[in-house]
């Protein structure tokens, strides 16, 4: 007799194991969020929703822990990786790596300790350190803004371009650009170099394009910051030859300009919103609650923006 109660005993606690509350599997679970510190508009709108996606997650499951940290350099968000690890005791992570070759190893040694590891956006040089990738279609990204200048310019021309910052998907982007300007001999790319999503360092570059180059017909910036340090620098030498500057990402200044058609410069755009760390985090959070995985990427599409279509994408009260 006392044999069987001690195995329906067991049969019950198994029952009740089977249907954890998910308040109790909301406590056991703390997610270090890492993002780079707003500099700019996009990593304003990251910062933005990441703290959106906190609140609303807390909210819904009492006891989880959402632990946001932003970092402006690389080195520093290595760090936060380790405070985050022994401090907070995170068991998830979702990170927007400042840098990807840098941020590689620490957040493969984070992994090492058994943390499942959702990277964002800037993936890393081995995808061995991460469980799941989420981020924009960065191909289309780099693709459609040369596709869509190979015809303004009727197939001849000259294109500076501005890129980002050292990361494979700037890399994507900038290898999608190169490949469709292959098929267009007569449109000589001058130059491309790194802006780092800046405008103040976009104005630079540009200030040292217009230097060197006495005829530029289009500007690739490959982010609408970036495009405002662009214009600011074409305004300020004066220069009347160049047609078109094309941003990147749908900021609602951007978008804004499309769709009233108030600038000749800015007629088209594609779309890369920062909402993707809001929805990295949710879909992250919500698989670890019911103990499943993410697939390993997960891929959002990027769209050509132009005024036909540019209020689909105008979203007024966000900072980006």
């Amino acid at each position: 007799m006392k044999s069987f109660i001690r195995v329906a005993g067991m049969a019950v606690l198994v029952m009740q194991a089977w249907a954890l509350p998910s308040a109790q599997a909301a406590e056991k679970l703390v997610v270090g969020v890492a993002i780079p510190t707003a500099t700019h508009s996009f990593t304003s709108g990251i910062v933005w929703w990441a703290n959106q996606a906190k609140a609303e997650l807390e909210k819904a499951h009492p006891g989880l822990k959402i632990i946001v940290k932003t970092a402006a350099t690389a080195p520093e968000q290595a760090n936060q990786l380790q405070d985050m690890l022994t401090v907070n005791k995170i068991n998830t992570l979702v990170i927007f790596p400042i840098e990807s070759a840098s941020l590689t190893q620490p957040v493969a040694q984070v992994k090492n300790k058994g943390v499942y590891v959702t990277v964002v956006d800037r993936g890393l040089t081995n995808t061995q350190s991460q469980d799941a990738y989420i981020a924009g279609d960065n191909t289309a990204f780099g693709k459609l803004p040369a596709e869509y200048l190979a015809k303004s310019l009727n197939g001849k021309g000259n294109i500076v371009a501005l890129r980002g910052m050292p990361t494979t998907l700037d890399n994507e982007r900038y290898d999608a650009f190169s490949a469709v300007m292959k098929g267009h001999p007569d449109i000589k790319v001058l130059d491309a170099k790194y802006g780092n999503w800046n405008r103040d360092d976009a104005f630079k570059v540009m200030q040292d394009y217009l230097t060197r180059f006495k005829h530029i017909d289009a500007v690739w910036a490959a982010d609408d910051d970036m495009a405002i340090g662009v214009q600011k620098a074409i305004a300020q030498a004066k220069r009347t030859d160049i047609k078109q500057v094309f941003g990147g990402a749908g900021a609602k200044g951007a978008v804004k300009k499309i769709m009233d058609g108030s600038d000749p410069l800015i007629v088209a755009d594609v779309s890369y919103s920062p909402k993707f760390m809001y929805d990295a985090i949710k879909l992250t959070t919500e698989a670890r609650l019911k103990g499943d995985k993410l697939p390993a990427n997960t891929i959002i599409p990027s769209v050509l923006i132009t005024r036909e279509n540019a209020k689909q994408f105008y979203f007024p009260n966000s900072p980006f």
